[in-house]
């Protein structure tokens, strides 16, 4: 399995270049179920991951341009009456996927970004009385541009805490970027390297990876930290343990090894938590971000050995 996946990212880093580290953060979430937010300028290849990371993995593939006039029936979907039999019908919306890019996520009002709360957490969707399932692969890829804030609705923290990592994409560097106009590849003729099967079975075997006492005293630290910090008003909660105790076995397993050190908590720390943490205004006056916040309290905790 582990063949399978490093072919998984070596295909997805030749397709969108100069975000190796970002690319193997990803799939870590996948590994784990876990909800991703891509956040980074236009034009650098977030929804071209998507897209790919679903025709390589073999998963249904929706796209969910998210607007100021989206409703929540065009993502969940609605009852419609049909006079032929005398009773409504539920015609199912662009959720009922294995994977749901929800692109430009921040550009569709509160109530919109609402419809995805339950289906995030529960994997179900309830409409008029009755709840709907949705598939065992379901999970969302969302993107998001940080610079263009005007108009529109920042995700709140409920939200947030929701997805499992925050991922950052930056501008490739020059020679990066020279190396991509010099090749081009067609995402439509992707083959298959991961099936459903095989992501089932290596999701068992990540439960399996072995993580001692240590690494859990070491995991309750940091979020326990996040609660003490001067600099921030907003800590993370005990589904941040959670999901960071699953990516770190996750991103152990990925690695080859069937154990969880602190370095693999430590690789996962400000992905899974720097989009839950808020920080105070004079932090940020001071020039902190959550991500050097995360760092700091790494550095302030013993490391077990």
């Amino acid at each position: 399995m582990h063949a399978t996946l490093n072919e998984l990212i070596r295909v997805l880093k030749k397709i969108v270049v100069g975000h190796d580290e970002p690319i193997e953060t990803l799939v870590t979430a996948l590994l784990s179920g876990g909800h991703v937010l891509l956040e980074g300028p236009p034009g650098i290849g977030k929804t071209l991951l998507a897209r790919s990371v679903a025709k390589l993995m073999d998963l249904q593939c929706t796209r969910i341009q998210f607007t100021p006039d989206l409703m929540p029936a065009d993502i969940l979907g609605v009852s419609i009456f049909h006079p032929q039999i005398g009773e409504f019908q539920f015609k199912q919306g662009p959720i009922f996927s294995d994977l749901v890019l929800a692109d430009e996520l921040n550009r569709a009002p509160a109530r919109t970004q609402a419809a995805l709360l339950e289906a995030m957490q529960e994997r179900q969707v309830t409409l008029d009385g009755r709840t709907h399932i949705l598939s065992d692969n379901f999970l969302v890829i969302a993107t998001q541009n940080p610079f263009e804030c005007a108009g529109t609705y920042g995700l709140p923290e409920a939200q947030l805490d929701r997805f499992q990592m925050k991922i950052r994409l930056n501008y490739p560097s020059k020679e990066e970027l020279r190396n991509l106009l010099g090749k081009k590849t067609d995402d439509n003729i992707l083959n298959t390297i991961l099936t459903k099967p095989a992501l089932t079975e290596i999701r068992r075997d990540t439960v399996n990876v072995r993580v001692e006492d240590m690494i859990l005293d070491y995991i309750t630290e940091v979020i326990a930290k996040t609660q003490s910090m001067d600099e921030l008003v907003g800590s993370a909660s005990p589904r941040a343990s959670l999901m960071l105790l699953d990516a770190s076995r996750c991103w152990a397993y990925l690695k080859g090894r069937q154990f969880v050190t602190p370095d693999d908590v430590q690789k996962m720390a400000v992905p899974v938590l720097a989009h839950r943490v808020r920080l105070t205004p004079q932090a940020r006056i001071d020039g902190m971000t959550p991500e050097k916040s995360i760092d700091k309290i790494l550095k302030q905790i013993a490391v077990p050995r």
